[in-house]
C-alpha cells in the first residue's frame, strides 16, 4: 500500500510522509517538512500554529503530541530554537549558531561550529554557565578587543560532561575536586553525603549531578576511589577520563564476541586465495603484541611483485554490531607508555586479527606489480588465507641486510631469501620517492625506561632504521593502490587527505627561509617536490634542523574525508589507510569498501553514501586527535615527574619553539621540555617574530631561536598544569640576526598542527597562570 498524506493548509504535501508511515501506525509530518513549513512562514511560529500548517488536528490528542515530542526533539537537536515567547524558529534565521564548546585551560573557551567556519569566542563568564565538550547554540554579540567574533550562550541543547576524574579538596567545611582535565576549569562541590570516604588528594570519579549555571557551579557526589595522586599508573587513568576514551567492554559485546570460533574454522576460507605456502613474514617492533600485515617480495623478469597480505578484521567485525559500534565509538587504539587502550577486543586485535606466527590466518591482500624504477603499474586485491613463516623486528631484519655474520641469517635462513627481495625493492622505492618529491624529515623519537616502581629510569631515543622504512615503504605503496582501486570503482570511502599549506603559513616561511638566502618555488600552490629542494639545499649545514622544523610547521594537519584532496607530504593524488583495521576504524571501512566491490552484492547493512562519510571522518580524525592529546597529556605527567627529582640541576638545551611568552627548550640528554620565560631572558624588552620563529631584544639585539643552545637550571616542576619552569643560565650559540619586527603571536581555540605522518612536536601555550572560577566553589 503507498501512503500518500493529506495536502496541508499550505497546498504542501509531506516529501517524506511514506518513509514515516512505514515507521510508525499513526505516522506525524517529518522534520525535513517542518522546517520547510517554518521557512516559508518567514517568522517562529507556535506549536498550534505549525500543526494548523502541517495538518495536524488539535483535537487528535495523540499525532498533536507526537509532534510536540518531534518539535522538542528538533529543539534538542539543533535543528530549531524555542524563544521566550514559546514560538519555534530557525536557527539561521535568527542569527545562531550551533557547535561544540572547546574549553581552555585559561577560562576562556571557542564554540566549534557544527557547520564549519570560524571558531566563535566564549569569555570566561560565558564559560561559567558551561563545560567543555557541551553542544550549545550561541548568538554572535560583536568582536572582543582581539577582533575575534564573541559569542554568548542561548541554549545549552546538550550536556557532555557527565562523570569527571580529578583531586579531591577540603577547606573550611567544603569540599570539591578539582578536574585533571585542564580544559575543565571548575571545580566541582561535592555536598557531605556525596564523598563516599573519600581522603584529600586522592584521585576520584565523579558523578555530575547539577551542571553548571550562570549563577552556580557544576555539583557531583564521588562513586568511586580511583587511588592516590601519585601512584603508578594514575597518569593513563587521568588521561583515559579527561578526554573520554572508552575503555570498558558491555556485556552484549562480550556475548557477542563469545560466539566467534577461537580459531580460523573450514566454513571461512570459503571464496578465499589460499596463500599459506608463501613465505609471507611479519615485521614489526620488539615490544608490538597485534601484527596488521605481513609482506612478501620476488624479483621478476620487469619488476617486482610485492604481496602485502593485511588482517581481515572485516569479516568479524559486521557492520551493526555491538563490536562495530564500540570500535566506531573508539575510533582507534591509543597507545600510552607500556598500556594500550585497544579498538578491538584482545581475542581480535591480539588473536584471530592479529597475523601471528605459523598459525593461519584471514586476511585482505594487495597483490602488486611494481615495475624497475618503482612505480606501481598494476594491482589486484582479494580476500585470502595465510599462515606467517616469521615474526620479525626491526633490529632482526637491520642486523641480517648489514651484518653477514649475524646470528639472525641462520636462524631464519628460509626467509632470507624474502627480505633480501623486499630490501633490494627498498631501495628501488626510496629512489622512487626522492624523485617523486616525497618529504622525509628525520626526527628523533624517544622510549622511556621505567623502573620496578614506574617511574621514569632514563628517557632513550629510538632511531629508524631501513627495516622500518622497508616496511613504510611496502604500507605505503598498497595504500596508494588501494586508495587508487576504490577511486576507479566510485566507492565512498575515507581519503587520508594532508592539504597543501595556508596561504599566511606559506609567506611566514618564506619570510624566514629568506634569512638564509634560500627560496622555496611554486608560486602560491608549492608541491612537496618544491620543499624536497629546500630540505636539500640546507643538507649537513649548521641550520638543517631549524629549516626543516619550519618547513614541518607550516604544513597542515592530515585528516580523513570522503573529498580527495591528496597527500601534500607524501606527494600522492591518491591515498587511503588500508593497512592497520586492527587499529584504526578508517581502515575497516576501506577493507567494507572492498568487499562491496569484490562480491557484487555488497555487504550486509554497507550503506555508506558521501554524506555519512563526512561524517565518519570527521568523527574519526576527532578520536585522532583525541588519542594524540590524552597520550601526550600522560608522557607530559611522567616527564615532569621525572624532572621533579632534578630542581636545581643544570643542562644544556635546544630551544624548540619560540613564543611570546619565552622559549620552550629540550634538555640534552633527557629529552624533556621545558620554558625559560621572557621575563629570564635578560634586562631589555623581547618581542616576538611569528615568521622567523624567535624572540629578539628591542635594545640588545639579541636573538634566540629555533635551534639555539642555551644553559638552563630546572627552577620549578608544576605536575597539576605538567609546566617545568627552567632559569636562563647562559646563550650557547652566537650568531648575526636581520632585522626583524616584533608581532604578537594569535591565539587561537587549537594548538598550531602539521602533518600526521611527519609528526612533528607541537606546543601547548601552557605557561599562562591557570584560572579557576574561583578557589572555592560556591554552593547554590
Amino acid at each position: 500500500m503507498v501512503f500518500v498524506s493529506k495536502e496541508s493548509t499550505s497546498g504542501q504535501q509531506d516529501p517524506h510522509a511514506q518513509r514515516e508511515a512505514d515507521k510508525y501506525e499513526n505516522p506525524i509530518p517529518s522534520r525535513e517538512f517542518i522546517l520547510e513549513a517554518l521557512e516559508e512562514a518567514q517568522k517562529p511560529l507556535r506549536l498550534y500554529q505549525v500543526a494548523k500548517i502541517v495538518d495536524v488536528d488539535e483535537d487528535d490528542e495523540e499525532r498533536f503530541e507526537a509532534l510536540s515530542r518531534r518539535m522538542k526533539a528538533m529543539v534538542r537537536d539543533g535543528q530549531l530554537i524555542r524563544n521566550r515567547r514559546g514560538a519555534f524558529g530557525l536557527l539561521k534565521k535568527m542569527d545562531l549558531i550551533k557547535g561544540r564548546v572547546l574549553g581552555h585551560p585559561d577560562g576562556y573557551g571557542f564554540l566549534v561550529p557544527d557547520e564549519g567556519g570560524k571558531d566563535l569566542f566564549l569569555s570566561e563568564k560565558e564559560m561559567h554557565k558551561v563545560l567543555h565538550g557541551d553542544i550549545v547554540i550561541a548568538s554572535v554579540i560583536g568582536e572582543d578587543r582581539r577582533g575575534r567574533q564573541e559569542g554568548a550562550i542561548v541554549e545549552v541543547t546538550e550536556h557532555n560532561t557527565t562523570q569527571v576524574l580529578g583531586r579531591l579538596n577540603h577547606e573550611d567545611g567544603l569540599s570539591w575536586v578539582r578536574p585533571n582535565n585542564n580544559r575543565l576549569t571548575q571545580d566541582i562541590f561535592i555536598p557531605k553525603d556525596g564523598l563516599l570516604e573519600a581522603k584529600e588528594e586522592q584521585v576520584v570519579l565523579v558523578e555530575v549531578l547539577h551542571q553548571p549555571t550562570a549563577r552556580s557551579g557544576p555539583i557531583g557526589k564521588i562513586v568511586d576511589v580511583v587511588g592516590d595522586y601519585m601512584s603508578a599508573g594514575m597518569e593513563i587513568e587521568s588521561a583515559i577520563h579527561a578526554y573520554g576514551i572508552p575503555n570498558s567492554w558491555n556485556e552484549e559485546l562480550e556475548a557477542e564476541l563469545a560466539k566467534i570460533p577461537d580459531e580460523v574454522i573450514e566454513s571461512d576460507l570459503k571464496d578465499r586465495k589460499d596463500l599459506r605456502g608463501l613465505q609471507l613474514v611479519t615485521i614489526d617492533g620488539s615490544d608490538t603484541k597485534d601484527f596488521d600485515d605481513a609482506v612478501f617480495a620476488k624479483r621478476r623478469k620487469n619488476g617486482w611483485r610485492l604481496v602485502v597480505a593485511i588482517a581481515d578484521v572485516s569479516h568479524y567485525v559486521k557492520p551493526g554490531t555491538e563490536l562495530d559500534k564500540e570500535a566506531f565509538k573508539r575510533g582507534n587504539s591509543v597507545y600510552f607508555p607500556q598500556r594500550v587502550v585497544p579498538m578491538l577486543p584482545s581475542k581480535l586485535s591480539d588473536g584471530l586479527c592479529s597475523l601471528n606466527p605459523h598459525v593461519d590466518r584471514l586476511c585482505m591482500v594487495a597483490d602488486l606489480t611494481i615495475t624497475e624504477d618503482g612505480k606501481l603499474e598494476k594491482s589486484q586485491f582479494y580476500q585470502a588465507v595465510m599462515n606467517s613463516k616469521a615474526r620479525l623486528t626491526y633490529t632482526q631484519v637491520h642486523e641480517m641486510l648489514t651484518d653477514n655474520k649475524s646470528k639472525y641469517r641462520e636462524e631464519f635462513a628460509d626467509q632470507l631469501s624474502n627480505v633480501e627481495e623486499l630490501y633490494n625493492l627498498y631501495k628501488v622505492l626510496k629512489v622512487a620517492r626522492a624523485e617523486r618529491g616525497a618529504l622525509e624529515f628525520e626526527t628523533t623519537e624517544t622510549r622511556m625506561v621505567f623502573d620496578e616502581n614506574r617511574k621514569i629510569q632514563e628517557i632513550v631515543p629510538v632511531y629508524r632504521n631501513d627495516a622500518h622504512k622497508l616496511i613504510e615503504e611496502c604500507m605505503l605503496m598498497a595504500n596508494v593502490a588501494t586508495a587508487r582501486y576504490l577511486k576507479w570503482h566510485k566507492m565512498p570511502i575515507l581519503y587520508r587527505v594532508h592539504e597543501k599549506p595556508l596561504e599566511e603559513r606559506l609567506k611566514n616561511l618564506r619570510t624566514f627561509l629568506g634569512d638564509f638566502g634560500l627560496t622555496l618555488e611554486g608560486g602560491d600552490e608549492p608541491t612537496a617536490h618544491d620543499y624536497a629542494k629546500v630540505s636539500e639545499q640546507v643538507a649537513g649545514e649548521p641550520h638543517e634542523h631549524l629549516v626543516q622544523t619550519v618547513l614541518l610547521r607550516s604544513m597542515n594537519q592530515a585528516v580523513y574525508q570522503p573529498e580527495n584532496k591528496g597527500h601534500f607530504g607524501l606527494n600522492y593524488e591518491h591515498y587511503a589507510h588500508f593497512t592497520s583495521p586492527i587499529r584504526r576504524y578508517p581502515d575497516l571501512l576501506i577493507h567494507r569498501a572492498l568487499r562491496h566491490v569484490w562480491t557484487k552484492k555488497g555487504v550486509e547493512n554497507f550503506d555508506y553514501n558521501e554524506s555519512d562519510m563526512v561524517d565518519l571522518g570527521q568523527h574519526c580524525s576527532d578520536t585522532e586527535r583525541r588519542a594524540d592529546e590524552a597520550t601526550r597529556d600522560s608522557v607530559t605527567f611522567l616527564k615532569c615527574e621525572f624532572l621533579s627529582h632534578r630542581i636545581g640541576e643544570e643542562y644544556e638545551a635546544v630551544v624548540s619553539a619560540a613564543t611570546n611568552f619565552g622559549l620552550f627548550v629540550e634538555l640534552q640528554p633527557l629529552f624533556v621540555e621545558g620554558l625559560v620565560h621572557i621575563t629570564e631572558l635578560g634586562e631589555d624588552y623581547f618581542h616576538y617574530d611569528n615568521a622567523r620563529h624567535c624572540l629578539k631584544g628591542e635594545r640588545t639585539g639579541k636573538v634566540y631561536r629555533l635551534g639555539d643552545r642555551i644553559k638552563v637550571q630546572v627552577a620549578q616542576v608544576n605536575l597539576d598544569d605538567r609546566k617545568v619552569d627552567l632559569r636562563f643560565i647562559e646563550s650557547l650559540t652566537e650568531h648575526a640576526e636581520p632585522e626583524a619586527t616584533g608581532s604578537d603571536i594569535e591565539e587561537s581555540s587549537t594548538d598550531e598542527q602539521s602533518s600526521d605522518e611527519a609528526k612533528p612536536a607541537r606546543k601547548k601555550r601552557y605557561y599562562r597562570k591557570k584560572k579557576r572560577s574561583s578557589s572555592k566553589p560556591k554552593a547554590d
